[in-house]
């Protein structure tokens, strides 16, 4: 019998609400283009002491009205579905969503909160003020925080759980076969997987040239299959051309894992599709 194609869905986008390129519109019509099955979006949630990336109080209410009127204007072309990335420092709490993405962006501090992913520079100074010059103390700190995503936010969906990372090609800042990186993050992926939550297999890192293989590193991947965790695909695209960024290689990368089937999220729920 031959094997049915994965219906091309991804419910990682972001857009001009919060620090996206494009309008829902703009990405709804290119996903269409593309013959896409299903397009979810998942806005920054409001964070009090970083405003910029993120959706604000009054924009969080503009996105769920405009998201809601478009899944009724495309309902005959595209699944379109409104859902949130939850921070796990988000200032309100995720309710009325189709889904949610739970997400690690920060590190709290006796100095504040400090962004994981923006700036190599921000995470060496981080290391030296906040965490005794101790690398891995920072890495170890990010993955226990990562690993109460799913208590702290009642997230579906566990966004690029391996984050750290994103600044760290050819080891820049530390090792990332060094069981001191490893442990915390094991230990971080074996609580989450008890949860029965659904890690995204994230190319985003890829589209924006910082990374040549998606989020959770391979390493991560055959322990979710291992552990027979269930993982879905998505491109983090902020915009409307990655919003299926690397989805051919992350399939390929899934199953050199051991890794054999994706969840993919219709409009009647989830479904699982081998691979």
């Amino acid at each position: 019998m031959r094997k049915q194609p994965i219906p091309l869905s991804n419910l990682h986008t972001h857009t001009r609400y919060c620090d996206g390129a494009d309008t829902p519109r703009e990405m709804i019509l290119a996903a269409i283009d593309l013959g896409m099955d299903t397009l979810g979006f998942s806005g920054h949630s409001t964070t009090f002491f970083d405003p910029t990336p993120c959706m604000s109080e009054q924009g969080t209410r503009d996105y769920r009205t405009e998201i809601t009127a478009l899944k009724q204007e495309f309902s005959d072309r595209l699944t379109v579905l409104l859902g949130i990335e939850q921070d796990i420092f988000a200032d309100h709490t995720a309710v009325g969503y189709d889904y949610v993405i739970g997400s690690v962006h920060y590190l709290k501090t006796v100095g504040g909160y400090v962004p994981v992913d923006l700036s190599a520079e921000e995470l060496t100074e981080s290391v030296q003020r906040d965490f005794g010059g101790d690398i891995y103390r920072l890495t170890a700190a990010y993955f226990e925080t990562v690993a109460t995503l799913a208590d702290r936010t009642d997230c579906d969906i566990i966004g690029h759980f391996d984050l750290i990372a994103k600044l760290n090609e050819g080891g820049r800042l530390f090792d990332e076969q060094d069981p001191r990186y490893l442990r915390p993050a094991i230990d971080a992926l074996d609580h989450l997987l008890s949860k029965n939550v659904i890690f995204e297999i994230n190319t985003g890192a890829i589209s924006r040239g910082y990374r040549r293989i998606p989020y959770p590193f391979p390493v991560f991947l055959h322990r979710i299959a291992e552990k027979r965790g269930r993982v879905t695909l998505s491109s983090d695209a902020h915009r409307k051309e990655h919003l299926l960024h690397g989805f051919s290689d992350a399939q390929r990368i899934a199953k050199a894992a051991g890794i054999g089937s994706i969840e993919v999220m219709t409009g009647d729920g989830w479904i699982e599709q081998p691979i």
